[in-house]
C-alpha cells in the first residue's frame, strides 16, 4: 500500500469518511480543475490544502462555547490537532498532524505554545493518533505516514525521532507510557508492539505481538490492574476478537530464560466478539474490572464482564439533526459512532462520539449517560447546504478525534475546526430523570406500561427539551403514550411525568437487554438505562 494513502485507509476503516453517515467530501469532477487546484499562499499549514478544501479541513467557525464546553482556537491556521494529553501541572499537550509538530495550552493563562518540528518534511501530514507525558518531562507521539514514534523533550524542547518497525503495512496508532515501557497498537500492522522509553537514535529494538486473526486490523488497547493487556484484533464490519494478554507472565519467563519454550502467544486468552460489534475501537476497564467497547460503525458501546465472559450492550442517543443535516435525504438511520475510551478517576467511562458531535460520560453504577454536545461544526463533513447563512455555521460535525481527561475537566481536539476544547462535568445538569424501576420483565409477544418524570434542577424555564426512547435491539420498541409529548418546554416549578410503552415482538430473542431514556436540549443529553428481559 503507498504511504500517501494508508492514512486515508484507516480513517475510512475508523469511520471518517463512511457515506452511511451523512458525511459529504470533496470529489474530483465536481468542481472544475482550475478552481479545485487554486492555491493561494499564505505561509501557515493551510497552503498543505488547495484554496477550495481549506474550508472543510481548516475550519469555518470562531470558537463557541456553552453551558458545559468551552473552545479554544489554535494560533496556527490549519493545524488539524489530533491526540491530547495532558500533564503534571495540567497544561494540555497536542499533536498537530498537519505540522509534525505539538502544540502546549496553558489553562491558567488561556495562551498557547507551538513548537516547530526541524525534522518534519515540507508539506508532509500525519494522522498522529497517539501521545502520552513521560515522568522525564517528554511528550511521546506516533506518526503514521513515517512509520515513526517521536519524543520531545519540554526541558530542551528538541524532538527525537525512532523509527517504528514498519513490516508490510504499518499504521502506528494508540500510545501508552505504561511504567518503563511504551506500548503501541499498529492498527494494519496487526500486532502490539512494546519499546523501552530510554533507548535513542533511530534504530530501536521493539517486542511485538502478533495478534491471532491474519489479514485483520489491532485496534487500541487498555492494561488492567494486573497488568494484562487487553484489545481488539478484528476485519472490517467482520467482527473479530477480544484478547487478553498476560504480560507479566511473559515477561517472568523471559527473566527465566524461558521465552524458547513458550512464545508470545502462549500468553494470549481469546474471547469472541459478539456478532452485533462490528468496529471496536476504544477499549477502556473500568473499576469493577469490566472491559468497555466502543463501536465505531453503530450507535452502540459494549461491556464485556471477565468473570462471566459476557457481553452488555448499549446505545447512546440519537445525533440531533444539526450534526448530519440530511439536506439531500440521503441519511436513513443517523448513528453516532463511538469512538475511543478512558476512564476518570471516579471509574466513569468517557467516549467521544464522532458524528454525535459529542463527548459522552457513562457512570456503571448509575447506569447513566450524560452526552455533552460540542457547539462548534464543519458542514463540509455531513450532508449540510453547501451555501451560507444559518446551515453553514449551525449544520456538521467537528471530527472530535481525541479527548484526555484531568479530573473533573476533559479536553479535546477538534480536527477539521482548529479548536481544542474543555467539557467542565462540576456544572450542574439542568434537569434530572427519575424512573419507576430500573427493570422490567416482558414476554415475547408481551408490552407493558413505563413511566418517568423529568425533574427541573433551575430556577428557570428549560426550553426545548427533547424525550430519547432508544433501544438496543429492533425487536424490542418503546413508544410514548397518554399524550406524553416528544417535545416540550420544561417549567422551572413544574415535573413532568412522561408516559410510555415497552414492548417485545413475537419473534424476540430472550435475554437481557438496555433501552435508553431519557432527554436531550440543546448542549446536553442525559440519558438512564432501562434493563429489559425478555423471557
Amino acid at each position: 500500500m503507498k504511504k500517501k494513502t494508508k492514512g486515508i485507509l484507516a480513517f475510512a476503516f475508523l469511520g471518517g469518511i463512511m457515506v452511511t453517515s451523512g458525511v459529504t467530501i470533496a470529489i474530483p469532477g465536481i468542481i472544475p480543475e482550475e478552481e479545485s487546484e487554486r492555491m493561494t499562499m499564505t505561509g501557515t499549514p493551510a497552503d498543505n490544502y488547495p484554496d477550495v478544501d481549506r474550508p472543510q479541513f481548516c475550519g469555518i467557525n470562531e470558537p463557541k462555547s456553552t453551558a458545559y464546553v468551552r473552545e479554544f482556537e489554535i494560533p496556527t491556521e490549519c493545524t488539524n490537532p489530533l491526540a491530547i494529553v495532558t500533564d503534571y501541572d495540567g497544561n494540555v499537550w497536542f499533536t498537530e498532524t498537519n505540522t509534525g509538530g505539538v502544540g502546549k495550552f496553558d489553562p491558567t493563562t488561556e495562551t498557547f505554545t507551538e513548537y516547530d518540528n526541524p525534522g518534519w518534511p515540507d508539506g508532509a501530514r500525519s494522522m498522529m493518533w497517539g501521545i502520552d507525558y513521560a515522568p522525564d518531562g517528554s511528550v511521546w507521539f506516533t506518526d503514521e505516514a513515517h512509520d515513526s514514534v517521536w519524543r520531545f523533550s519540554t526541558f530542551d524542547e528538541e524532538y527525537n525521532r525512532l523509527s517504528y518497525p514498519s513490516e508490510g503495512n504499518s499504521l502506528p496508532q494508540k500510545l501508552l507510557i505504561d511504567g518503563s515501557q511504551i506500548i503501541i497498537n499498529d492498527f494494519t500492522g496487526n500486532k502490539i508492539t512494546f519499546l523501552d522509553p530510554n533507548q535513542s537514535g533511530e534504530d530501536v529494538n521493539y517486542v511485538s505481538l502478533p495478534s491471532p486473526i491474519e489479514n485483520s486490523v489491532t485496534a487500541d488497547f487498555a492494561v488492567d490492574n494486573n497488568a494484562n493487556v487487553w484489545y481488539t484484533n478484528w476485519l472490517f464490519q467482520q467482527g473479530g476478537v477480544l484478547v487478553k494478554f498476560d504480560h507479566t507472565g511473559y515477561l517472568e519467563n523471559v527473566a527465566t530464560g524461558g521465552e524458547q519454550f513458550l512464545p508470545l502467544m502462549d500468553y494470549i486468552e481469546i474471547f469472541e466478539l459478539p456478532p452485533e460489534l462490528l468496529t471496536p475501537n476504544g477499549i477502556e476497564i473500568d473499576n469493577e474490572g469490566n472491559i468497555w467497547l466502543a463501536d465505531t460503525t453503530t450507535s452502540f458501546f459494549f461491556r464485556f464482564d471477565p468473570m462471566t465472559e459476557t457481553y452488555t450492550q448499549y446505545v447512546t442517543a440519537e445525533p440531533m439533526l444539526s450534526t448530519y443535516g440530511n439536506q439531500t435525504g440521503i441519511v436513513k438511520t443517523p448513528i453516532s459512532r463511538p469512538y475511543w475510551m478512558a476512564a476518570d478517576d471516579t471509574g466513569k467511562i468517557v467516549f467521544n462520539s464522532q458524528t454525535s458531535n459529542n463527548i459522552s460520560v457513562m457512570d456503571p453504577r448509575s447506569d447513566s449517560l450524560v452526552e455533552y454536545h460540542v457547539p462548534s461544526k464543519n458542514p463540509y463533513w455531513s450532508d449540510c447546504d453547501p451555501g451560507t447563512g444559518f446551515m453553514l455555521a449551525e449544520c456538521g460535525i467537528a471530527q472530535v478525534f481525541d479527548f484526555t481527561i484531568d479530573g473533573s475537566k476533559i479536553w479535546f481536539t477538534e480536527w477539521v475546526e482548529n479548536n481544542i476544547g474543555v467539557v467542565d462535568t462540576t456544572v450542574p445538569l439542568p434537569a434530572d430523570i427519575d424512573l419507576e424501576s430500573t427493570s422490567i420483565v416482558l414476554e415475547r409477544g408481551d408490552s407493558k406500561h413505563f413511566n418517568f418524570i423529568v425533574t427541573p434542577q433551575f430556577q428557570q424555564n428549560l426550553m426545548g427539551v427533547e424525550i430519547l426512547l432508544s433501544p438496543t435491539h429492533d425487536f424490542i420498541d418503546v413508544e410514548l403514550t397518554h399524550d406524553s409529548p416528544s417535545a416540550f418546554q420544561l417549567d422551572s416549578d413544574t415535573s413532568r411525568p412522561i408516559h410510555t410503552d415497552i414492548s417485545a415482538s413475537e419473534d424476540a430473542i430472550p435475554g437481557t437487554y438496555k433501552v435508553l431514556i431519557g432527554l436531550q436540549t440543546a448542549d446536553v443529553a442525559i440519558s438512564k438505562f432501562v434493563t429489559v428481559t425478555i423471557e
